[in-house]
């Protein structure tokens, strides 16, 4: 099976995750269907540190044009955003995955919007293994759509 795994909800997820995210060192994928303002307040500083260290940054989610009203200009702001950090945005039709892969060493999974998580009962899975981050990988086929350096 895999090596170390954690549970983690919606109130411990993110200092786990925002410690992980800033120990990358080489990649950072996020699959997120939805992106807020809010959230993109507490990321966005992370994300340019990220960059300024050369990490690559690949960012999954729906197209804004899948959101109504105001979820639509959060979300086309913040994809601005995060192209001018230079983070590479693709874009799934009725995505809804959440999911996170650093170093393709560790993975977050589960039920938690990653870029737009407000206040709901969520779950995340964090496991510390480059098998299952390779097999992750592989089954969201990332390299084919965002080529790794």
């Amino acid at each position: 099976m895999f090596s170390k795994s954690t549970l983690y909800d919606q109130d411990t997820f993110y200092r786990a995750f925002m410690r992980d995210l800033l120990h990358s060192k080489d990649e950072v994928i996020i699959e997120s269907p939805f992106i807020t303002e809010k959230r993109m307040r507490t990321l966005l500083p992370i994300f340019a540190k990220l960059r300024s260290r050369n990490v690559r940054i690949v960012i999954n989610t729906r197209n804004p044009n899948e959101h109504d009203g105001d979820y639509y200009y959060q979300a086309l702001n913040a994809i601005y955003e995060l192209q001018a950090l230079g983070v590479t945005v693709l874009y799934t039709a009725g995505h809804h995955r959440k999911l996170a892969i650093l170093d393709r060493k560790v993975v977050y999974e589960g039920s938690l919007n990653i870029l737009s998580f407000n206040d709901s009962c969520e779950i995340m899975r964090k496991i510390a293994s480059e098998k299952a981050a390779k097999q992750l990988c592989a089954f969201i086929a990332i390299d084919r759509y965002a080529r790794s350096k």
